[in-house]
């Protein structure tokens, strides 16, 4: 243990975290060695001296190649985490030194572009103009990883179900109506009394599986006895569902303001859509903590859904 101790705090360098996770990545040690512009005998013997100075074999050698053991698997895993804060803070770097002062990167659920995330930004450019904000749009499945490890500072968006040992920290933002969608010609719209089986013989536009508020919605209609058909359109992108609604006879679900926007004319089913999902909010990694740029970002996320349950046109109550 002594000898671990000793190498880990004295002499692993950052050449030896970019070695092995490149070894993790290929198993090959002629891949490695092309990729990192040295002989393959160079990355044998730096392999060599790392597992010697720590007193462990990371990689077995087999006939299909490296493959990892344990204390591999163990270290490969703190080396990423290690190498993305090294990142990190290079970029910090250069962006102060250049005049910056800070960068935030914001992970966002779809729907949270249209309208909270872009006035929440605008909300810190003019209290922060050098500070820089890089968005990725994406799922839980792809973004949560992205937060955990540190890609990304904060994630914003429809708030998912969670565990009190995921490791994340949240704060609820808007808690917003759902609603079904059509276009202002759509049949349904001269229907004086709907019921909810006046919508089985139309198309979809649906959330893809495995989203957020894909599952509710299927058990919803469930039950209400509507069985959804084969004619549907998976999307996340709610410019596209708008836009697809105007020029077919479809139905889509939405949420809070997305439902509320009156730039398309486009009408809410009355139908009461039951409370299937949490709140809109914004998530971060309670084990790192938030940068700057992210702690002003998530004040302004506040502040513009604070102003958005003022406002009617957003179909929010206030609080």
């Amino acid at each position: 243990m002594a000898q671990i101790d000793w190498y880990m705090q004295l002499n692993l360098k950052a050449r030896h975290l970019r070695l092995i996770t490149a070894l993790y990545d290929h198993g090959n040690l002629k891949q490695v060695a092309e990729i990192s512009h040295v002989t393959v005998p160079a990355v044998s013997k730096a392999l060599a001296e790392l597992e010697k100075g720590l007193g462990l074999e990371l990689f077995s050698r087999t006939a299909q190649g490296l493959r990892p053991t344990v204390y591999g698997e163990c270290l490969v895993r703190h080396a990423r985490t290690l190498m993305t804060e090294i990142h990190q803070a290079r970029d910090e770097l250069k962006s102060l030194s250049s005049g910056a002062e800070g960068k935030v990167h914001v992970g966002a659920f779809p729907a949270a572009t249209s309208v909270l995330l872009p006035q929440a930004i605008a909300l810190l450019k003019q209290r922060s103009p050098r500070t820089n904000v890089l968005v990725t749009e994406g799922i839980a499945q792809t973004l949560l990883p992205e937060l955990w490890q540190g890609r990304v500072d904060i994630v914003v968006g429809r708030l998912p179900v969670r565990n009190a040992t995921d490791g994340f920290d949240e704060k609820e933002l808007l808690d917003e109506p759902v609603s079904l969608m059509i276009r202002n010609q759509h049949p349904l719209a001269r229907k004086k009394r709907l019921k909810w089986s006046d919508l089985q013989p139309y198309p979809w536009v649906l959330p893809p599986t495995g989203t957020i508020l894909r599952a509710p919605l299927e058990r919803t209609l469930e039950q209400h006895g509507v069985a959804l058909t084969n004619n549907y359109v998976e999307t996340l992108s709610t410019s596209l569902a708008r836009a697809y609604l105007l020029v077919t006879d479809a139905i889509a679900v939405m949420a809070g303001a997305v439902a509320h926007d009156t730039s398309q004319p486009l009408k809410i089913l009355p139908l009461t859509f039951p409370h299937v999902m949490r709140p809109r909010g914004v998530l971060w990694n309670k084990n790192r903590g938030l940068t700057p740029g992210a702690e002003l970002m998530v004040q302004c996320l506040e502040e513009a859904a604070a102003a958005m349950k003022l406002r009617p046109e957003f179909g929010l109550n206030p609080p």
